[in-house]
């Protein structure tokens, strides 16, 4: 079991930069491979950026290829996601969440994720 919990939302101009933090508890968080995802009302979730278990590999959608990094730290049982060059577009929820597959993507579908946070809140202005 692992509950996570993200931080580091809010408010930021076109162009901006926010980064954002996944913590997580549990003993086994090193043998999960992490994702973010992202959600607008009405639309289906997202899928951003995924890291494997060991943080060797990665993969982002083409949408924020280039401009989020995501990264691990297992020892302080962290995930976080950095994001620049920031878009109005970019404005939604983001998830982090948990898999129990190590490299969870090809494809990167929520069904693939076992554990998720409550999400925060990035809104980018124009």
């Amino acid at each position: 079991q692992v509950q996570l919990v993200e931080s580091g939302g809010g408010l930021v101009q076109a162009g901006g930069s926010l980064r954002l933090s996944c913590a997580a508890s549990g003993r086994t968080f090193s043998s999960y491979g992490m994702g973010w995802f992202r959600q607008v009302p009405g639309k289906e979730r997202e899928s951003v950026a995924a890291i494997s278990w060991s943080g060797s590999g990665t993969y982002y959608a083409d949408s924020v290829k280039g401009r989020f990094t995501i990264s691990r730290d297992n020892a302080k049982n962290m995930v976080y996601l950095q994001m620049n060059s920031l878009k109005p577009e970019d404005t939604a929820v983001y998830y982090c969440a948990a898999s129990v597959s190590s490299r969870p993507w090809g494809p990167m579908t929520p069904s693939r994720y076992q554990y998720w946070g409550q999400g925060t809140q990035v809104t980018v202005s124009s």
